[in-house]
């Protein structure tokens, strides 16, 4: 489940769980009391109105699934532990938009006196859209099998697909005309961690990175996530030329025409019509 705007909060506080994480050898045989702080955000609207627990999450239900884990899974590090649960809570209740958790651990080995150490992390899931696109072979069959690829991935969900339009070469080089089109995903990956998702999906379908805008069996672009302006080395979010793309927001109008570019202050369909 994907939210801009649920923050209704469920919390568990101080969930006492006796588990087998740490780095010591003694630590994962011997075992030790931890504790577990969760904050669920949500959107109770629905389950304030019908007064159902089917709207909501069960947060006794949520406890026994957060002392399972706990128990039956052995981690070196809090902060493993903490990431590994997090994503098991997002992906067992589709309700749970974002969250926050903590593990602390009262009784680490540390020959000082201490009041408590805990790993805290934040987590949740993200909107992105991803265009496609194939000018070499079987066309549709490339991107069929892209769509195919994300929908088997764990931590991803294909929540719309547009049509698939015919559009001339972009960049100059001569070459067999593109089906292109736009994919909308929620994901519980970093921006980074899709990135690498979508390269090994291409070089799956064989694609070649030889010529600079030249033909290939696919191509997969991160054009946004969430709201988020971001740049590293191998990664520019927005894409920095969708706003020149017609093949780009053609497709992305029809499924998201009020996405606000983050940078510019324009709708995509109001970048398409500019265009």
């Amino acid at each position: 489940m994907y939210s801009e705007w649920a923050k209704d909060e469920i919390r568990i506080d101080r969930l006492e769980i006796f588990a087998h994480h740490g780095v010591f050898p003694e630590e994962t045989r011997d075992g030790q009391i931890f504790y577990v702080n969760a904050t669920f955000y949500t959107d109770v609207h629905k389950a304030c109105e019908e007064d159902n627990l089917a709207y909501s999450i069960d947060y006794g239900d949520a406890c026994f699934f957060i002392t399972e884990w706990m128990q039956n899974n052995t981690c070196r590090l809090l902060e493993a532990a903490a990431e590994k649960l997090a994503r098991a809570l997002l992906l067992k209740y589709d309700l749970i938009c974002e969250l926050d958790l903590e593990i602390l651990k009262p009784h680490a080995p540390i020959k000082l006196p201490f009041g408590c150490v805990s790993v805290k992390v934040h987590r949740g899931w993200h909107r992105s859209y991803i265009g496609v696109g194939s000018n070499m072979g079987d066309r549709e069959r490339y991107i069929k099998g892209a769509v195919e690829a994300l929908e088997a991935h764990p931590l991803i969900k294909v929540k719309r697909v547009s049509e698939l339009i015919v559009t001339k070469p972009y960049g100059g080089v001569e070459q067999e005309d593109f089906l292109n089109g736009v994919l909308e995903l929620e994901t519980l990956l970093n921006p980074e961690e899709l990135l690498e998702t979508l390269q090994k999906i291409e070089s799956a379908a064989g694609r070649k990175r030889e010529i600079h805008w030249g033909p290939r069996t696919l191509d997969l672009d991160i054009l946004f996530f969430d709201a988020l302006c971001y740049r590293s080395e191998t990664l520019v979010i927005p894409h920095p030329d969708l706003q020149n793309r017609r093949f780009v927001l053609e497709p992305l109008a029809a499924i998201a025409p009020y996405m606000c570019h983050p940078l510019m202050g324009k709708t995509v369909a109001g970048l398409l019509k500019e265009l």
